[in-house]
């Protein structure tokens, strides 16, 4: 772990002349600020008793997510749920708080797409839970908060390098001050901690400071989700008891308002 974490410190004094970045928004109609929500599994002719329950956990991390999650989590169903992530990244230090929210819960974190289904005649809304799901720059590390954590093979988990978020466009054009670049060190020594903290390895913090914001984000291979232990079960309801989790609308929090991300990392 040692030698991970010296790498990625020689490795960001490396790109100190091409310095910074914030999260970049790839499809705005699906990726607003992060929105939880309790939803459960339709139609219930096919699951019947079955029918799953979930917390869907999508859009970008804000200053505003920690203390909406907070609220969110009141509900005693929350401790031991499994969330579903969908999230390309968002604020480096809310991440962290959020992440260590979600481990203190016990929950169990996995990926994919929340697709609502019609309603029925009487108002009962039910969703699909698709693989298909994205988890792009941050979001990598708030699936490692789960105590559980599981990938399914459809889901595109991404990494890359943080980056001062006012200047993720024009990274390489632009100059960046020795305060920029000791923010960033600052920053990456925390994330190595909470990385530590969460049971991850070296090798997940190493291969996301590899990949610069002009280039295109890694997807980690189904090898390295399990050697960097970001999957680490066969199914992410392998626990789960009908019945305990509340109804799909019972519970609702949408965190921050609608418009651009600010400027912090990704």
């Amino acid at each position: 772990m040692l030698r991970y974490f010296v790498g990625a410190c020689v490795l960001a004094c490396a790109v100190a002349p091409t310095f910074a970045g914030p999260p970049t928004i790839h499809d705005e109609s699906a990726n607003g600020p992060m929105r939880f929500e309790w939803r459960r599994e339709g139609p219930m002719q096919a699951c019947a008793t079955e029918c799953r329950v979930w917390i869907s956990a999508s859009g970008y991390m804000t200053a505003d997510t920690p203390r909406e999650f907070e609220a969110f989590a009141k509900d005693p169903n929350a401790r031991g749920a499994v969330l579903v992530l969908d999230s390309n990244g968002g604020s480096v230090l809310d991440t962290l708080v959020l992440g260590r929210a979600i481990r203190n819960l016990n929950m169990v974190t996995t990926v994919g797409k929340t697709r609502p289904l019609q309603p029925t005649s009487d108002g009962d809304r039910r969703t699909m839970l698709s693989p298909n799901g994205n988890c792009e720059s941050m979001c990598v590390f708030l699936l490692l908060a789960g105590s559980r954590r599981y990938v399914p093979p459809q889901a595109h988990v991404l990494v890359q390098q943080i980056w001062l978020g006012k200047k993720r466009k024009q990274a390489q054009h632009l100059n960046y001050s020795a305060e920029e670049f000791s923010i960033v060190q600052r920053d990456i020594g925390r994330l190595s901690q909470y990385t530590i903290e969460m049971g991850g390895t070296g090798e997940l913090l190493e291969t996301a400071l590899r990949i610069p914001p002009w280039a295109p984000l890694h997807r980690l291979s189904v090898d390295e989700l399990q050697r960097m232990r970001l999957s680490t079960i066969d199914a992410p309801f392998e626990h789960f008891v009908p019945g305990t989790a509340p109804a799909a609308t019972a519970t609702r929090a949408t965190i921050g308002s609608l418009g651009a991300p600010p400027a912090t990392y990704k």
